[in-house]
C-alpha cells in the first residue's frame, strides 16, 4: 500500500522527504524558541549554545521544501527575523551601556579633601 501524505497518494520516497523537512524545520523552530525565551529573560547564553549555535550546518540532502509546509517553513522565517532584528537592538544597547560605563571608569579616583598629619 502507497502511504498517504495530505490527501494525496505518495511513494515511501516522498514520505520519507516530507518527514525530513518536518524534522528540519522541528529543530530550528526549537532554535527559535530557545532565542525568543533568551530575549524574553534578557539572559546571555552558555557557553555550550553558543558552541552549538556555531557549530550548526544546515541539514544536507533536503531536497527543495515540500508545498505543504510552506506555511510552517515562512512563519518560521518571519519568526527567525524578528528574533534576528531584536537581538541586533539587544546589542546596540548593550554596546551603548558598555559606553557608559567606560565613561565612568574613566574618572580619576577622588581624592580626599583633608589630610590628617597627626594620625
Amino acid at each position: 500500500m502507497t502511504p498517504a501524505l495530505g490527501s494525496a497518494v505518495v511513494s515511501a520516497d516522498e514520505v520519507v522527504w516530507h518527514e525530513r523537512w518536518e524534522a528540519a524545520l522541528a529543530a530550528l523552530e526549537l532554535d527559535v524558541d530557545a532565542a525568543e525565551e533568551l530575549l524574553r529573560i534578557s539572559h546571555l547564553p552558555t557557553t555550550a549554545q553558543v558552541a552549538r549555535a556555531a557549530a550548526w550546518r544546515p541539514p544536507a540532502g533536503l531536497g527543495p521544501l515540500p508545498a505543504p509546509l510552506l506555511t510552517r517553513a515562512q512563519a518560521l522565517l518571519d519568526r527567525q527575523l524578528d528574533v534576528a532584528q531584536r537581538l541586533s537592538q539587544a546589542a546596540a544597547l548593550s554596546r551603548r551601556q558598555l559606553a557608559a560605563a567606560q565613561v565612568l571608569r574613566a574618572r580619576p579616583d577622588a581624592v580626599p579633601v583633608y589630610l590628617d598629619a597627626q594620625g
